[in-house]
């Protein structure tokens, strides 16, 4: 039996329709941060094993469908299965890594145009604008999104597989994550 703070952590989840930070829950639910990492955490182990997870970037949580789930939810939805070609894929890696990331960065790893592929993932809602880059011109930063966690089944941008130079060393940190801006 979950205690009545968990509930009540539970249904501002449920309903919310963006992540929601910490922060704003205590205010909502009228409890203190403390208190509601302790209904966070009692929350994720209830989970444990069904179809929903409790997913979170930096301080903000969401209500997800568990990874496991997704083939029935689509088929519910009607859905098909998120289709992303092989440039897509390349591009969604560079910026899931070296977030936030400018068009031209990602074009200079990538050494392709890739205007077409970024227009595509932002209408799949797979990356978004984070801001711009303080350099001249002033070109939009990216980043990964809500989404993308989502079909990818990641609970957070730490769940990325460890990239590798061509050495095989670990490859640097990534400098961003979802939802922050620079």
């Amino acid at each position: 039996m979950r205690s009545p703070l968990a509930n009540q952590v539970e249904a501002v989840l449920f309903v919310a329709e963006k992540p929601v930070s910490r922060g704003e829950i205590a205010k909502v639910v009228n409890a203190t941060p403390r208190q509601v990492d302790v209904a966070l955490a009692e929350l994720a182990q209830g989970y444990a094993g069904t179809g929903l997870r409790l997913a979170h970037v930096a301080d903000d949580w969401q209500l997800i469908t568990a990874p496991e789930q997704a083939a029935f939810v689509s088929a519910y939805l009607g859905a098909d299965r998120l289709r992303v070609s092989p440039a897509s894929l390349e591009t969604l890696a560079v910026i899931a890594y070296r977030q936030p990331v400018t068009r031209a960065e990602v074009e200079a790893i990538r050494g392709v145009n890739c205007d077409q592929t970024i227009y595509t993932l932002m209408q799949r809602r797979l990356i978004e604008e984070r801001g711009r880059k303080e350099t001249p011109g002033r070109p939009i930063l990216y980043g990964t999104t809500w989404e993308f966690l989502e079909c990818f089944g990641l609970s957070s941008l730490d769940d990325l597989p460890r990239a590798l130079t061509p050495e095989g060393l670990v490859a640097a940190e990534r400098t961003g994550a979802v939802g922050e801006t620079p």
